[in-house]
């Protein structure tokens, strides 16, 4: 093979998902054959040799481009028997240029028409940021609501009993709980208290507990009585 022809590979071909990038690099190579003589002669043998890979690789290689269509296998026989004497791969789609006439001043453009597209992209880029960065700056920004704080301010007396007596319909001293918050300075543990209702209904929770502990321990007092007033009877004590 003259090592001077060009391979090309089309996009219809490099971008085919059904091909196997190895099936497209030999397209590539197929088109500098056809573009020397019309038609690829090479075997299988050859491209195993130039890519160093088995003859069946190569096999399943030209499979792929024919049954996508991209080429057309033609074979010729020993006559009388089944071997293979030829072998003829011809591109069902013409290349649009015989690239054996192409020149180097084709192939390379004038570097004055040459647009880097590195720098064109950096280019771009710079005028988009300076345009944003401007338009940024002309712009005010608005401005936020500001989150209006709520500063605890301490219940009086009226309240707390009110809070108790009409909304909870508890049992609570109101003024037993307002003396013992201000004694602590209005603090939950070292937090500053930030609802005094919350409180209230703690409170209230902490008092049904204490209530019903102390049901409990009446309960147990009365039932070890009774059981003891049972035993001294029984034993003649009473």
């Amino acid at each position: 093979m003259n090592k001077g022809y060009y391979a090309v590979i089309p996009a219809d071909v490099r971008y085919d998902v059904r091909l196997t990038p190895n099936a497209k690099l030999l397209y590539g190579e197929i088109t500098a054959l056809c573009n020397e003589k019309g038609f690829c002669w090479a075997m299988n043998e050859y491209f195993a040799e130039l890519y160093s890979v088995s003859k069946v690789s190569v096999s399943k290689w030209v499979g792929n481009l024919r049954d996508c269509g991209y080429i057309d296998v033609q074979m010729q026989y020993k006559e009388g028997t089944k071997q293979i004497s030829n072998r003829y791969i011809r591109l069902t789609t013409p290349l649009k240029e015989n690239f054996n006439t192409l020149t180097k001043k084709s192939l390379i453009p004038s570097p004055r028409k040459v647009k880097d597209p590195l720098k064109e992209k950096f280019k771009d880029n710079t005028t988009v940021n300076n345009t944003f960065n401007n338009t940024v700056g002309e712009t005010s920004s608005p401005e936020l609501p500001k989150k209006k704080v709520i500063r605890f301010k301490e219940p009086t007396l009226e309240e707390v009993s009110d809070y108790c007596r009409k909304e909870r319909n508890n049992t609570i001293d109101a003024q037993n709980f307002i003396d013992f918050y201000t004694s602590k300075g209005w603090k939950v543990g070292n937090t500053k208290m930030k609802d005094w209702q919350a409180s209230v209904r703690t409170w209230e929770t902490n008092d049904k507990k204490r209530n019903a502990q102390n049901a409990n321990k009446q309960n147990a007092k009365s039932e070890y009585a009774s059981l003891n007033s049972d035993y001294n009877k029984s034993t003649g004590l009473v």
